[in-house]
């Protein structure tokens, strides 16, 4: 299956909806929907990249419901590790839901022991898949999140993320979930969670989509500021010369070949321009967009859909 590409002329939009953005996913939701095993399984299997797997690992496990379909593959499965990953990874959906995504502060205690219920539940699972299978990438990528929900520290997150980097190195998915563990909101430290952005981005090749991690750092430490220091931020040249160095080895380097990640890559980029003020650089991001926008970073807008509009009209005049 070939990735989402090409710029998209933008109708009504935005849509924030993976299938919408990625229809390539479709026949992956109707089958999960139909309860057909067997339908989920030929999908995968004319997937042609582990990020393919990844993503479609992700997006079953994001349908509503279809924890039942993958308990009962689980059982009928018992050795193959798509239907365990999905259903951990659906696991851990469901805890943080639960859990939600507010400041420990605001969260419940009985929020986090549910929370945390389903997350031990996932790793369990997970455990046995990473034992059987060490170089399968969805167990080792929803081992980060539970690393990370269960607060089992900043030295076991990077150990999984190197066992998994040992097999796929430069997996988009796995750096992602890492950034977001290094930040300091998860115990982490801004020199941290920049330093992995910027390893990413040197160690993967021209016109790879990890150089985006970049612009997820800037987006986080953007949102732990305040008004007036939040703006000038993203406004500064270092950061904005250091986001312009990312886009051209990445996604706007003449080898990046666009796939699903990409549009997750080009928001990240097309926010974090449009929060400095930087239109001319967010142009070609939100050309390649259309109206394809994704949940993150858009989340961190009061209104998303109002701020995808208005900055893309800055950026495109449309």
């Amino acid at each position: 299956m070939s990735g989402s590409g090409g710029s998209v002329i933008p109708t009504n939009g935005p849509t924030f909806d993976l299938f919408d953005n990625t229809p390539e996913l479709i026949p992956l939701r109707t089958a999960a929907r139909s309860d057909d095993w067997d339908a989920v399984q030929a999908y995968f299997a004319g997937l042609d990249s582990v990020d393919q797997v990844s993503s479609a690992v992700a997006a079953l496990a994001g349908i509503d419901g279809t924890e039942v379909l993958l308990q009962r593959a689980v059982a009928d499965h018992p050795g193959d590790p798509l239907p365990r990953a999905a259903l951990a990874e659906r696991y851990v959906y469901i805890g943080w839901d639960i859990r939600s995504g507010a400041r420990a502060k605001y969260v419940s205690s009985d929020q986090f022991d549910q929370f945390h219920g389903w997350l031990r539940k996932a790793e369990q699972i997970l455990i046995e898949v990473c034992a059987e299978q060490p170089g399968y990438a969805p167990a080792w990528t929803a081992r980060l999140m539970t690393a990370r929900g269960l607060q089992l520290g900043h030295a076991e997150a990077r150990r999984r993320y190197d066992r998994l980097s040992a097999h796929h190195p430069h997996h988009y998915r796995a750096q992602v979930q890492l950034l977001q563990q290094l930040c300091p909101k998860w115990s982490g430290s801004w020199e941290a969670a920049h330093g992995f952005a910027r390893e990413c981005a040197t160690a993967a090749p021209d016109g790879s989509n990890s150089a985006a991690l970049v612009a997820l750092a800037h987006i986080e430490h953007w949102l732990e500021l305040d008004g007036s220091e939040a703006t000038a931020y993203m406004r500064g040249v270092p950061v904005r010369d250091d986001l312009r160095n990312a886009a051209q080895v990445s996604v706007l380097h003449p080898a990046h070949r666009p796939d699903w990640n990409s549009i997750g890559a080009h928001n990240a980029f097309a926010f974090a321009f449009s929060l400095g003020g930087h239109f001319a650089d967010a142009a070609p991001h939100f050309a390649f967009l259309g109206d394809r926008a994704t949940e993150s970073p858009w989340w961190y807008a009061n209104d998303q859909k109002a701020a995808f509009l208005k900055y893309r009209k800055s950026a495109l005049g449309a």
